[in-house]
């Protein structure tokens, strides 16, 4: 589903938030291929010209890949392609290759879309809040795991206005846990403000500057910061793990480098996928689109971000044994301070259970992150 009543491009802290949400955070659908002939060929490459002129967060890079694409026409190197879906992962690949910018994609889509003032907002908001009811916004799983350590498993940070009361209603679910595994091994980003919403749990009442988004169009900031209330109990002086995979990408990546640099959890699994330029979904024509990154993010402390190199985990292990691995230093760490034997028993009976199923699962072959969706 593409966000087709957004204006690109119009406000760094809607355009941004709600193109992520949708580009981002859903995989890739399968559909059929289509027969693309010279004119939309021609319509493409010049519609990606334009867009990345226009809004494209680094001019200059723009220009690069401009004159790059512009020497492969010369070379008459498309000339024979019929193909949509060899096309647009075509022209991704070369355009990553010029940027190294892992936001910016071309798709197409085997149905024509409809022109971005022809759907009524109130209906693509309609289908937003459907789609985002089908995946429970994100939420894929809840869980105490033994030894009161809270578990969730989140799968993308959608629209925060459509999303908010099931944030809540999480987080308050988890309140009374003694430590907390937020999963985002499956979770290809979203929304900033889901992040903010999530973060503002974590942290006392006085807000705390999370990240900036600047926007080369509007060649404005947008600063997120934590909120001074929340509903329900906040998630305080207790122990924070994130889990990462090589698919955890955009918003999710955001959410972990702010949490890294503020020091509030600690990070376990692979390193990130490197994806920190937000921007908007433009269309190409009747069938395809391209995602131009048009602004990037600031961290107020690292002043820079994780474009390109991904967040780096404080304890990298393979991605399929962060739970594990999670879970054990969490128990680990109440053991430490039970005073009551009978408990300080229990938990250690649990710290020889998980290490015994960590070895286990360490001894089998690497996943590969097989059963992550694609992006």
């Amino acid at each position: 589903m593409a966000l087709a009543a957004l204006k690109p491009f119009a406000m760094a802290s809607t355009a941004f938030a709600l193109a992520l949400c949708t580009a981002v955070a859903q995989p890739a659908i399968d559909q059929p291929d289509i027969t693309v002939d010279a004119a939309m060929r021609a319509e493409v490459i010049d519609g990606i010209i334009t867009n990345l002129n226009e809004n494209y967060v680094f001019p200059e890079i723009a220009k690069k890949m401009e004159s790059d694409l512009r020497a492969r026409v010369k070379r008459r190197e498309y000339d024979t392609i019929t193909s949509a879906a060899f096309f647009s992962n075509l022209l991704t690949r070369q355009l990553q290759d010029v940027s190294h910018d892992k936001h910016l994609r071309v798709r197409y889509s085997a149905q024509p879309r409809p022109a971005e003032e022809a759907v009524d907002p109130a209906i693509q908001m309609e289908m937003m809040r459907k789609f985002g009811e089908m995946q429970n916004y994100g939420f894929h799983k809840l869980e105490r795991l033994p030894g009161n350590i809270g578990y969730m498993d989140l799968r993308g940070f959608m629209q925060a206005s459509l999303a908010s009361e099931t944030a809540v209603a999480a987080m308050n679910f988890l309140s009374n846990t003694e430590a907390l595994i937020i999963d985002l091994r499956q979770n290809g980003g979203g929304d900033p403000a889901m992040v903010a919403l999530l973060s503002s749990y974590l942290f006392g009442p006085e807000p705390v500057h999370l990240n900036s988004l600047y926007d080369r169009p509007s060649d404005q900031t947008h600063q997120w910061w934590t909120l001074p209330f929340v509903p329900g109990k906040r998630y305080l002086d207790k122990d924070v793990y994130v889990l990462t995979s090589d698919y955890t990408f955009s918003a999710a990546e955001e959410f972990t480098y702010n949490l890294k640099n503020l020091k509030r959890a600690t990070i376990i699994g692979d390193t990130t996928g490197g994806g920190a330029h937000p921007g908007g979904v433009v269309p190409l024509g009747k069938h395809f689109r391209i995602f131009v990154p048009s602004g990037r993010a600031i961290n107020p402390i690292s002043g820079t971000n994780w474009e390109g190199t991904g967040v780096q985990p404080d304890v990298p292990v393979r991605s399929e044994l962060a739970l594990k691995t999670a879970h054990l230093m969490a128990v680990k760490k109440n053991a430490a301070v039970a005073t009551d034997p009978e408990l300080a028993g229990q938990y250690q009976d649990l710290i020889a259970r998980l290490e015994s199923e960590l070895r286990e699962m360490e001894s089998r072959p690497a996943t590969n992150g097989e059963g992550r969706p694609g992006r």
